[in-house]
């Protein structure tokens, strides 16, 4: 009998002891899954028209926050002129010199005329309002994929911005659209802005 008992302990510890495994990984693994979409990885949801159709509406996308400095042709999510996060494309950077339009209707940065069309929505032009600016060092100029529908740096111009966002609002470069699971897309930087120096 005495036998019988201590296995039956033995048993019960076992038990006890698998189960606060169990809870403690579950917690580490909650744990270490709120740290990388604090700091690393984080998922959004897409609002709005103004990136179509790169995004559409309702899409989600993976965005890395630890990608580094924003380049031109990035996609990125940033806290808005509103203070709402926001996602658009990067256009210019600290120094350069964007303009609307040439006589193609092209977007030049730096007198380097933009071929958008792998991007830019489907009839759209690069942009219904002409203006010429010169990106602040730490700023960015944003625009949205489908012009005639994005608010972005152009709608902000009036404003004490003047359109542009700090490098510092910027939380992090759209990597992959993975929602719907049948528009999953890794993104790149489109070639195009390789060209303008």
């Amino acid at each position: 009998m005495a036998v019988t008992k201590k296995a039956e302990g033995v048993g019960k510890e076992k038990k006890k002891g698998g189960f606060r495994e169990t809870v403690l990984l579950l917690v580490l693994g909650v744990g270490l899954a709120l740290l990388l979409q604090a700091f690393v990885v984080g998922s959004f949801y897409i609002p709005s028209e103004s990136m179509e159709n790169t995004l559409l509406v309702n899409d989600r996308v993976f965005v890395n926050k630890l990608a580094g400095k924003p380049e031109r042709g990035d996609i990125v999510v940033f806290k808005g002129w509103n203070g709402e996060d926001t996602i658009k494309r990067v256009i210019g950077v600290g120094g350069d010199k964007v303009v609307c339009c040439d006589s193609k209707r092209r977007l030049t940065v730096n007198g380097t005329a933009l071929d958008e069309q792998s991007y830019l929505y489907p009839g759209d032009y690069a942009s219904g309002d002409k203006f010429d600016v010169t990106v602040p060092a730490g700023k960015l100029w944003l625009m949205g994929d489908h012009r005639s529908a994005s608010f972005d740096s152009r709608g902000h111009m009036k404003e004490p911005s003047k359109g542009f966002i700090s490098e510092d609002a910027v939380i992090g470069k759209a990597v992959l659209r993975y929602w719907p699971l049948s528009r999953g897309y890794l993104f790149s930087r489109p070639d195009i802005f390789d060209k303008v120096k």
